[in-house]
């Protein structure tokens, strides 16, 4: 089906093992980003959530971008309503208005420039010095961001559930049983987890450095779903996942999840659901990706 329809499935590092091997590229928020703007493909199928496929189809106005469920969302773009955002802009009216991806194409649209983990404090450092910076909606990558660019940054209250839920106790526990394993950590987590981490990264970030560092094991912050890579690539060293607060290991996504082997196999099938947009939206959102694309070359 997927020759007949001249179709790409792009794939995040958080879906199911059995997704990521069908997928025809694996990769970050980033990185799925330059290959959607790239793909000669006639249909993209975005196994990741709603505003990955969106950022596809703003990318992509002329292609079908299918997503196997369309209730696969993302509590950080949901915590951001483009009306409340609205409002927000409006008080800080001289700031200039970073997003990261993870945030709807309304959002998006109303946004100066778009940033991904793997390339927000590359971005923030080349903004002008004289001019504060309004960064939504992530606020624990937002206070990673100011720390590690050195700017001040106005912080839109918002958090990925995911990310949130890592228990410290457990942590430190993991710690002390596997002194030699090495901490590493996704910047959406909170400061306190990310101030026992060894190294903070984007998920492509994170991959990498299971391949180049030296440690023969590591304990994993983020999302389990990026372990199925980092086995392939270093089968040879050990990966510790970070149980939640309340012990159960509910740091999975459940919007990512949403995605089945099956839905993609139904999507291909029926060429639904597709994905449309507005059109004014997809203009004014188009603008801050491309900037983000051309400042991150």
């Amino acid at each position: 089906m997927k020759k007949d329809r001249n179709a790409i499935i792009l794939a995040h590092y958080y879906q199911d093992d059995a997704i990521q091997d069908c997928a025809d590229f694996i990769g970050d928020s980033l990185e799925l980003s330059r290959r959607a703007a790239s793909t000669e493909a006639d249909v993209i199928v975005f196994c990741g959530v709603h505003f990955m496929a969106e950022t596809a189809k703003i990318l992509n106005p002329g292609k079908t971008v299918l997503l196997p469920d369309l209730e696969a969302g993302c509590s950080l773009a949901d915590a951001c309503p483009a009306e409340a955002f609205a409002d927000f802009r409006r008080r800080h009216p001289d700031h200039i208005v970073v997003s990261y991806i993870n945030c709807s194409a309304a959002v998006k649209a109303q946004s100066d420039l778009i940033c991904t983990s793997s390339n927000a404090v590359h971005l923030v450092r080349q903004l002008p010095a004289d001019r504060p910076i309004l960064f939504a909606p992530d606020q624990n990558l937002g206070r990673w961001v100011a720390r590690e660019s050195g700017r001040e940054l106005t912080l839109w209250p918002g958090s990925c559930i995911v990310h949130e839920t890592f228990s410290e106790q457990a942590l430190l526990q993991l710690r002390l049983e596997h002194p030699e394993a090495e901490v590493i950590a996704h910047p959406e987590c909170q400061q306190h987890l990310l101030d026992l981490a060894d190294f903070i990264g984007s998920t492509s970030k994170l991959l990498q450095r299971t391949e180049t560092s030296a440690a023969p094991s590591f304990i994993v912050l983020t999302e389990p779903g990026i372990l199925h890579q980092m086995r392939r690539r270093s089968p040879g060293k050990t990966l510790y996942e970070v149980p939640g607060a309340d012990g159960c290991s509910c740091n999975a996504c459940p919007y990512m999840r949403l995605n089945t082997l099956e839905k993609l196999w139904q999507c291909l099938h029926t060429m639904a659901p597709a994905l449309e947009l507005d059109e004014q939206i997809r203009q004014r959102a188009l603008v801050p990706i491309e900037r983000m694309l051309a400042m991150s070359a």
